[in-house]
């Protein structure tokens, strides 16, 4: 045993000391090879035979005459020439890079992520996945409006419309329910989603949230995606739709060539190149986002996702209360650590849809081709079937959004000519929909017109005959309070 051991550690030594050996007669030869170019450096540059020293030796000698009477300051035999061109090198360093810090920002230290604890409601959906929901406003038996609102790439249900007030929203009567998108925040991720797979989860949260009427659908960029699947495939149980700089698929085949130049130009190359990978090579995506929001490291918002703002959108993201509603927002969107939620939806985004937004538009069903069914549409006692979303579709757009550049509603509104457009000068992506009470009322002034306040409900109290008498009826007013 003792002898097996002792074989081992000379075996080891041995390697040890070739590996050392190799090392070190691998840096001798670096060493040489330098000392060789060095030398062929000399030969040829340095030699008064060659091209160099001829065209441009005398220049140096003059040169050399003219800085001598600064010998005294430098060492012996120093060859001034030599000496103070370094000095000036350093120098002109030095005050470049004192030049920059005048200017430049001194970096932050990163603030960790901190996941909090799961507080979410949730609802079970018919395939058995968990859907965490918000809600906001007026409770819902007072609700007199109902508004569902999915949020955008990088965000949670903690978003819905930021820093709206709860006084305005009981002073409209409206009840707003948000909720986390398959895979983010505390909603279990979707094996295959897609766009009407969304707008079915929408569908099931309503129902089970008792929105038994009609109610509206909100978007706000990336969250828009998912408002016009519902406009697509749940027409019936909506009211309305109110977007704010909406996104539609930048490959979208109906866009014009200016429209398309007008959307693409806009972005920063680090963005079309998202858009690219995300069309042909989703994979590296993955990477990406573990380098970047799923770090755990907050970040800058128009840094993690390659956004151009304008001035106001900047001065608005550098605001504090910005900054802590969003880096909350992003703590809870990225609560599973998971990538693979934030492939999909940009994936989603440049891929097709399973429908295209000219087909939101109110027309007659198409019934099939040929005689056949000319004819029977012809002499048939059945109503003609339509198809497409006949009610109200308001969009917001900031003339000074970069994100998602005007031209993108122009095609919408080309394509949906009965949509109305909102257009916002000197406003940018962030800057009406967030933290703007006055931009919420008259967002709510637009949809709803004159505030109405919750709904009133009115119990009739049991009366109980009373020995002697009958209580007279007595009617009960609840407070207001929330909605559906």
């Amino acid at each position: 045993m003792e002898y097996g051991n002792g074989v081992s550690e000379l075996e080891a030594e041995s390697f040890k000391d070739q590996l050392k050996g190799f090392l070190k007669a691998s840096a001798e030869m670096g060493v040489e090879l330098v000392k060789g170019c060095r030398d062929i450096v000399k030969q040829s540059l340095g030699n008064e035979n060659s091209y160099v020293v001829r065209k441009f030796g005398g220049h140096w000698n003059r040169l050399s005459r003219r800085l001598s009477f600064l010998n005294e300051f430098l060492p012996e035999d120093r060859d001034p020439t030599h000496a103070w061109s370094v000095v000036l090198f350093v120098s002109v360093l030095a005050f470049t890079a004192l030049n920059n810090t005048e200017y430049a920002t001194p970096t932050p230290l990163l603030k960790e992520v901190y996941i909090h604890p799961p507080n979410a409601s949730r609802i079970l959906l018919p395939d058995g996945r968990y859907l965490a929901y918000q809600e906001q406003g007026v409770l819902a038996e007072r609700a007199r409006y109902s508004m569902m609102a999915p949020h955008s790439f990088l965000s949670s249900r903690l978003s819905g419309i930021p820093g709206v007030k709860a006084p305005l929203l009981e002073e409209f009567g409206i009840r707003l329910v948000t909720y986390d998108l398959p895979g983010f925040g505390e909603s279990d991720p979707h094996p295959n989603r897609n766009l009407e797979s969304s707008a079915l989860d929408m569908l099931y949260l309503a129902n089970a949230l008792g929105v038994n009427g009609k109610f509206w659908v909100v978007g706000h960029s990336g969250g828009s995606m998912h408002a016009w699947a519902a406009l697509r495939y749940i027409p019936d149980r909506l009211a309305g739709a109110a977007m704010f700089a909406p996104v539609v698929n930048p490959y979208d085949p109906s866009m014009t060539k200016q429209e398309r130049y007008g959307t693409w130009e806009k972005w920063t190359f680090r963005r079309k190149l998202m858009y690219f990978l995300a069309r042909r090579f989703p994979r590296f995506l993955s990477y990406l986002y573990r380098k970047s929001f799923l770090s755990g490291k907050h970040g800058q918002i128009d840094k993690w996702l390659s956004l151009s703002l304008g001035k106001r959108d900047k001065a608005l993201i550098a605001e504090p209360i910005f900054v802590e509603f969003w880096q909350r927002d992003v703590e809870e969107s990225i609560r599973q650590g998971d990538a693979k939620p934030f492939v999909e939806e940009a994936v989603m985004q440049v891929s097709d849809w399973g429908f295209s937004l000219g087909e939101l538009k109110m027309q007659k069903k198409h019934r099939g081709s040929g005689i056949l069914h000319w004819l029977k549409s012809k002499y048939s006692q059945e109503e003609e079937e339509l198809m497409g979303f006949l009610g109200p579709i308001h969009i917001w757009q900031g003339m000074d959004d970069r994100v998602v550049p005007p031209s993108m509603t122009d095609f919408v509104h080309r394509i949906l000519p009965g949509a109305t457009i909102h257009k916002l000068p000197y406003e940018g992506h962030f800057t009406y929909f967030y933290f703007c009470d006055k931009c919420h009322r008259q967002i709510f002034n637009t949809l709803f017109e004159t505030p109405q306040g919750p709904l009133v409900t009115i119990e009739e109290v049991d009366q109980t005959p009373i020995e002697g008498g009958v209580e007279d009826a007595e009617e009960v007013t609840l407070g207001d309070s929330a909605t559906k």
